[in-house]
């Protein structure tokens, strides 16, 4: 009744309408009351022989108002009617949206019917808690996944970015963290996917029981940059609710650079000006705003365990949104295309991947077998081309010998297949084994 309530007080006493002034491109201009609209007010606009379009208030111009919209704009006319919509302040989750797939609005799209709202309302933009507030980090979280259990060791309420070019299997490892890890609720956003995945990852990846623990959000590449934004803030949002329930929750976001894409088309479209790579700068505010949202809660809640990919343009780890998110997350997972050509899947280079809790987080009796294991890939990497040319001769260097047969071991024990799973303890009983193994003559 306290929703209904909050919903009901929500409802505009009175219709305040403007009119369409003009369209270009996919900007709306909208005469009308410019003091009852606000940025991120929400209108409805007429069409003909058509349901109305949901549009976005993004800026001001004069006199009119710069609106965006959430859908096609085929079937607007000049001076169609735009009526202003119920404040937009945020979301009622509950728990009733697990196994649940949604679009950005928060709206249901796998045809099981309507959405139960909770009593609770989290804003859409939700403020992060308190820096003083907050919890530390807590225990290592089980992510099922040798390459990171091991070298970019996660923690509950870290914040890890994937950074990765296309094709190399990022989306492939979000399966498999999305299947795999040990969370007690997985949000999940598929911002900008192709549309053909989506299934793929909800029945193949997924599956019946994951899906069970998990709500996904859905805006594929087709839809507007308005949905596409929205959909990493309704991801976000419903994290959020589920941590204030006491909840661990991973909340893993693909990909945070369609993101930034579909605030650049916004910005642009607006008249803010381009900054690098015709990112402007309302796109690297709003970064921060999103990412830090996850993360501990205060001591009376759960937490937020972020999991972001990053694709990167043209294999550059230095492009500007790669390099800005980098410098926010709590580490880094570095996907390389020359070791999935190796045909070592996931495609993770520990020595350029970071996590920023360790080592603290890893038992001590561990950290040597890391360490030595980290020596020998750097070894072997250093000398890599000599010794792929035949200049190296064995018995040259002792160190050298001992990395060229390691690591070869510790690719073996990289590689895992997409349905396999390996817990913590595992992978570490595992990691000793393989640098236990006896050095052979050459």
């Amino acid at each position: 009744m306290e929703g209904l309530k909050q919903q009901l007080d929500a409802i505009q006493p009175q219709t305040i309408y403007g009119r369409v002034k003009a369209v270009r491109g996919v900007m709306i201009e909208i005469a009308g009351p410019l003091k009852s609209f606000r940025i991120g007010s929400r209108l409805q606009i007429e069409r003909a022989h058509q349901s109305p379009i949901k549009v976005e208030i993004v800026g001001f111009e004069k006199d009119a108002a710069l609106a965006m919209p959430f859908g096609n704009l085929e079937g607007v006319s000049m001076g169609a009617k735009a009526t202003l919509d119920q404040p937009n302040n945020g979301l009622y989750p509950s728990e009733t949206w697990l196994g649940r797939v949604i679009n950005a609005l928060g709206e249901p799209i796998d045809g099981k019917g309507p959405l139960m709202n909770g009593s609770t309302l989290v804003p859409m933009r939700n403020s992060p808690p308190p820096a003083h507030q907050r919890q530390r980090v807590g225990a290592p979280m089980d992510l099922g996944v040798k390459a990171l259990n091991c070298f970019t060791t996660c923690c509950q309420g870290q914040r890890l970015g994937i950074f990765a070019g296309s094709g190399v299997g990022k989306s492939v490892l979000m399966a498999m963290l999305a299947k795999n890890a040990a969370a007690d609720i997985f949000v999940i956003g598929l911002i900008g996917e192709r549309g053909r995945e989506v299934q793929e990852f909800i029945e193949d990846n997924l599956g019946e029981e994951g899906l069970k623990r998990a709500v996904v959000i859905v805006a594929t590449s087709d839809e507007a940059a308005l949905m596409r934004r929205q959909a990493a803030y309704t991801t976000m949002c419903t994290a959020e609710y589920f941590r204030d329930q006491g909840k661990s929750v991973l909340c893993m976001i693909d990909s945070i650079t369609r993101f930034a894409m579909a605030g650049r088309e916004i910005g642009l479209s607006v008249g803010e000006p381009p900054a690098t790579k015709g990112y402007t700068p309302t796109v690297f505010a709003e970064l921060p705003r999103l990412l830090e949202r996850a993360g501990p809660g205060k001591s009376d809640q759960g937490s937020i365990t972020g999991l972001f990919t990053v694709l990167v343009e043209g294999d550059d780890h230095n492009e500007p949104i790669a390099d800005a998110v980098r410098g926010i997350l709590d580490g880094h997972i570095v996907m390389e295309r020359a070791i999935a050509e190796r045909g070592r899947y996931p495609a993770i280079n520990v020595l350029k991947s970071v996590s920023r809790t360790m080592p603290e987080c890893v038992p001590e009796e561990v950290r040597p077998f890391i360490n030595q294991a980290r020596g020998f890939m750097s070894t072997f990497y250093d000398m890599e081309e000599i010794i792929r040319m035949g200049v190296y001769r064995p018995g040259s260097n002792p160190e050298t010998d001992a990395a060229i047969h390691y690591t070869r071991l510790l690719e073996q024990f990289l590689h895992q297949e997409k349905d396999e799973a390996t817990s913590l303890e595992a992978t570490y009983e595992k990691l000793a084994q393989v640098l236990s193994e006896p050095l052979t003559e050459n």
